[in-house]
């Protein structure tokens, strides 16, 4: 095997299954091993596959694990965890049959063999056709919902059923439940309607029962609809990230479909018509035209249209009723510069043939945006990241580090005195750009340091001498903020150069994940087999503290709805610990006068506003509602205690009624592309009303006003040994 050399590194984060994922990306030599002659088109593709990722993650996974009967329980519970969470289709007898394999996965995964995910995938397919015969029968007759009786909905403490009458009791109760959910709204809008209109006839509860369970019977019929469409493959995916997770919750297995939505979240860009997609029984349903693109321009496409048949150019067109969706958008997609032609059901029931040439669409969602922000006679300056995105196969072209420095210069034209940085819920992304973005605070130095258990520790440095910003400037971060927004959040903080306000800490994930093109080790294989991304590194801060698990902790903390929800690194199973190495040598900012007091003023401003402990109470009865899993199924019970909830939520209406007094406005050039683009308009409308009503960001903007710089430089700096 010939040494792999990372020829560079990029830190990239995604959402998947609420767990978040710091990644970097390596360029591999092609690798000549045992692997090249297998074929991915063969029945035995899938213990060529389980071989191929056990070999990667031996020889490259930051802590490697031990795969024997302990792991091998581990596989198996989280497996049956992942595909029957609700514990809604096998029965204990099926569990029993299963358990032979606990201690056997190990073997299986060192001797490829796929026995356990046969046995449990084909069960599995048995059990779901038969609940779906139960699901017919029990709602064909009505429900009595004056009848005393409960469900109870925490799964993790509830037994898989005994016999297949326990099992249809549960999906009873399962549906009962939602039917009576329907049957409540459904009530209430006959309610409204008759008080709206005094000669309205109100429908009586039978028929709104029986139309409930139409409605809930339909829901599932949608439901089975999705789960028919999936394949083994689809499945086995689930089963190899069983699997890969036991190294650590951010290695994970990514199917070539999930490869190429992970790559257009991180660019956020894709090639196509430029428009969202679901399934219907008819065929492919816009739910969203994305602003700018092909299909936008062309105004013959719309929301509510729904896509019936595809034709690539000069061929014959293709009937995607009733096609996988994934499929029919591999259709619909296509290079930049290609026309598709689309036989389209339109909203009003006629039938159209829009041929459209396929373009690069922007997800502008991803993107950075800003916002002036007038506070009395004074200018200052907001942009929210939602996300350090980056094209891997071309720096030069659009990424976060570029737009910031674009946005932070145009806000300059406008006055602006000082700057909030708003990486809430930003999930991570490209470390270059991190890199890139701190210096434009800075006037260089230290940014993170990155160390991996075969290379040692590298530290990464901001080169460029020039300072984009030199003036009062705040982060916002809170539970969500991870990976290369704790890296940037952290390192303006170790240099005093920016105040950090938000949660108790942030997301704390201090790992590096690695994406493996898998398809380099299968020379000369048919198909695509997807990439493996598992962790191979940790980063540290400068001043040598790990991130991880501790995340960042802000200079004024602020209570939010996640604060007593577990959300962060340390909830998930299979973190690395926390640990830390020798700081960097970095010079402290020195642009500030009173720093540590401005700090000061704010957490006392924090610790009485009447809007945060409103916050707080809201906060705890979120977290309080969450827990409680019991829920009658009496609907005078049902409707007693959702009037109770509702009733007292009334006290939250606070939190969104709450003015800030400031005023937000968009640049220039924004509000030039909004005369053509109205949907842009209706989006920055939107978000400039809740930032007026975002007591995050006034605070910011109060510490913005607080921050007095240091016009007279210090000839020395306060040099922070390493």
């Amino acid at each position: 095997m010939r040494m792999i050399k990372l020829k560079f590194v990029k830190i990239q984060a995604f959402m998947r299954r609420n767990k978040i994922y710091l990644v970097a990306l390596l360029t591999f030599a092609m690798v000549s091993c045992g692997f090249a002659k297998k074929s991915f088109d063969d029945p035995e593709q899938d213990k060529t596959l389980v071989d191929l990722i056990s070999y990667v993650l031996g020889r490259w996974h930051f802590n490697p694990q031990d795969i024997n009967d302990e792991f091998s329980e581990n596989v198996y519970n989280d497996f049956i965890n992942a595909v029957d969470p609700m514990k809604r289709y096998f029965l204990a007898s099926d569990l029993e049959e299963f358990s032979q394999y606990k201690d056997k996965i190990d073997d299986e995964i060192k001797e490829p063999g796929v026995q356990f995910f046969s046995l449990v995938h084909e069960r599995l397919l048995q059990r779901m056709e038969e609940t779906k015969k139960y699901q017919k029968e029990l709602l064909e007759n009505p429900f009595d919902f004056t009848k005393n009786e409960s469900i109870n909905r925490d799964y993790d403490k509830i037994d898989f059923a005994k016999d297949v009458a326990e099992l249809k009791e549960r999906w009873r109760k399962e549906l009962k439940f939602s039917t009576l959910a329907n049957y409540d709204i459904k009530l209430e809008v006959e309610k409204k309607k008759q008080k709206e209109d005094e000669a309205y006839e109100a429908k009586d509860a039978i028929t709104l029962e029986k139309e409930a369970r139409e409605s809930t019977a339909k829901t599932y019929v949608e439901f089975y609809d999705l789960m028919d469409d999936l394949e083994r493959k689809d499945w086995f995916s689930i089963y190899v990230n069983a699997i890969v997770e036991e190294f650590d919750p951010h290695t994970s297995y990514l199917a070539p479909q999930d490869k190429d939505r992970f790559d257009m979240s991180m660019s956020g860009t894709l090639e196509g018509i430029g428009a969202r997609l679901q399934k219907r029984t008819e065929g492919a349903k816009i739910f969203e035209v994305i602003s700018g693109g092909p299909a936008w321009r062309s105004k013959k496409i719309e929301a509510g249209d729904v896509i019936l048949k595809v034709a690539q150019e000069g061929e014959e067109p293709v009937d995607i009723v009733g096609m996988r969706l994934d499929d029919a958008v591999k259709l619909i997609k296509g290079p930049k510069g290609t026309k598709v032609t689309l036989t389209v059901k339109k909203v009003d029931g006629s039938i159209e043939i829009i041929t459209i040439k396929r373009d690069l669409v922007e997800i502008e969602e991803t993107y950075a945006k800003s916002a002036v922000v007038k506070k009395g006679e004074r200018t200052f300056g907001v942009i929210n990241l939602p996300k350090f995105y980056v094209n891997f196969e071309d720096y030069n072209k659009r990424n976060a580090a570029s737009d910031v420095k674009k946005e932070i210069e145009r806000l300059k034209e406008q006055g602006m005195e000082g700057l909030v940085l708003d990486l809430r819920n930003n999930g991570g992304g490209s470390l270059k750009t991190v890199v890139d973005m701190a210096g434009f605070f800075i006037k260089d130095g230290p940014v993170v340091q990155v160390k991996s258990s075969v290379d040692g520790k590298e530290v990464l440095n901001d080169e460029d001498s020039r300072i984009q910003w030199d003036g009062p400037l705040v982060i916002l971060v809170n539970e969500l903020s991870a990976s290369a927004s704790e890296i940037l959040a952290a390192a303006l903080q170790d240099y005093k150069r920016a105040v950090v306000i938000g949660s108790k800490q942030t997301y704390g994930k201090g790992t590096v994940q690695n994406i493996v093109d898998l398809n380099r080790f299968v020379r000369g294989g048919n198909g695509n087999v997807g990439a493996l991304k598992l962790t191979t590194q940790k980063f540290y801060r400068i001043n040598g503290g790990s991130t991880q698990l501790e995340g960042v902790k802000s200079d004024v903390v602020v209570v939010d709805k996640y604060s007593f929800i577990d959300v962060g690194e340390k909830d998930q199973e299979n973190p690395l610990p926390w640990d830390q190495i020798d700081p960097a040598k970095y010079d402290l900012w020195d642009g500030y006068i009173d720093y540590d007091k401005t700090i000061s003023r704010s957490k006392k401003r924090m610790a009485n506003n009447a809007q945060l402990k409103l916050i707080e109470e809201n906060a705890k009865w979120i977290k309080k509602r969450r827990d409680d899993n019991e829920y009658p199924l009496n609907y005078a019970e049902y409707k007693k205690k959702a009037d109770k909830d509702e009733a007292y939520a009334k006290r939250f209406k606070a939190i969104s009624d709450y003015d800030t007094q400031l005023t937000f406005t968009s640049l220039p050039y924004e509000e030039l592309l909004m005369q053509k683009d109205s949907t842009l308009q209706v989006k920055r409308q939107a978000w400039h009303e809740e930032l007026s009503k975002d007591v995050y960001v006034e605070e910011a903007i109060n510490v913005l006003g607080d921050i007095q710089l240091n016009n007279i430089k210090k000839k020395k700096r306060s040099v922070v040994k390493g």
